[in-house]
């Protein structure tokens, strides 16, 4: 049987998703709050995490190995490294990296662990469900590379670096770490998200003024997916 994680980074990303529904059951655990609801038929565990990998790593376990999730998906937003992103505009994960993980003094690639990989590959089934939604509603959906680090980026060389490095269309805070998650537990995911800024020297007033409606529009998306999810 499905049971679907929907996950945000801030309070502001999973709010949005809240609103659709009124038979909410509020779970504490670990120092975050759960809530239980049905869509379709379909039970949902939504939660946001706090802000960076650490937490979204702690969140998705929790999703996955406390509430029985199954799937997992991830509706927040992201600066965009690819100039073809403007804002509002909204990016599905192919893969995911961890830009800011470096033991390259060991001779290793940036983003590399021994034991792990540079890359961790997003579901196609949930992928090709996100661009038939996208084609429904008419909606422009890049696919595309996700850099994940604890950091906000608002630095044009970092975000180059970045970008190159990576080959990454965009960059957040969180979805490599819940990619790492969701591949340890065979769990298929989706990373979505809507850009609310540009990495730059202008990131931080941007994100500011574009959050909540960025946020709105990446959510918006994930509920159309709900309605067609199997």
């Amino acid at each position: 049987m499905l049971k679907l994680a929907i996950m945000g980074a801030m309070e502001e990303e999973i709010e949005p998703l809240l609103a659709n529904f009124s038979d909410i059951k509020v779970t504490e655990f670990a120092n975050n709050k759960y809530y239980e609801v049905k869509f379709n038929d379909i039970e949902i565990v939504i939660a946001y995490s706090k802000i960076g990998k650490v937490f979204a790593s702690l969140t998705a376990a929790t999703l996955i190995e406390k509430f029985g999730c199954n799937k997992l998906l991830f509706s927040g937003v992201a600066g965009a490294i690819n100039p073809s992103l403007k804002i509002g505009d909204l990016i599905v994960a192919t893969k995911l990296c961890q830009h800011d993980l470096d033991i390259t003094a060991f001779g290793h690639p940036f983003g590399y662990v021994p034991g792990g990989n540079v890359f961790i590959e997003a579901d196609n089934t949930l992928i090709q469900l996100a661009k038939d939604v996208a084609l429904e509603q008419n909606i422009d959906l890049l696919d595309g590379i996700i850099a994940t680090g604890d950091q906000f980026v608002a630095n044009e060389e970092r975000k180059n670096w970045i970008g190159s490095t990576f080959n990454a269309d965009a960059l957040e805070m969180e979805g490599a770490s819940v990619a790492v998650v969701c591949n340890a537990l065979n769990v298929p995911f989706l990373i979505l998200r809507s850009i609310s800024d540009s990495a730059d020297m202008d990131a931080g007033f941007s994100f500011d003024e574009f959050l909540k409606s960025s946020a709105n529009r990446s959510a918006s998306f994930i509920i159309e997916i709900l309605k067609r999810i199997k």
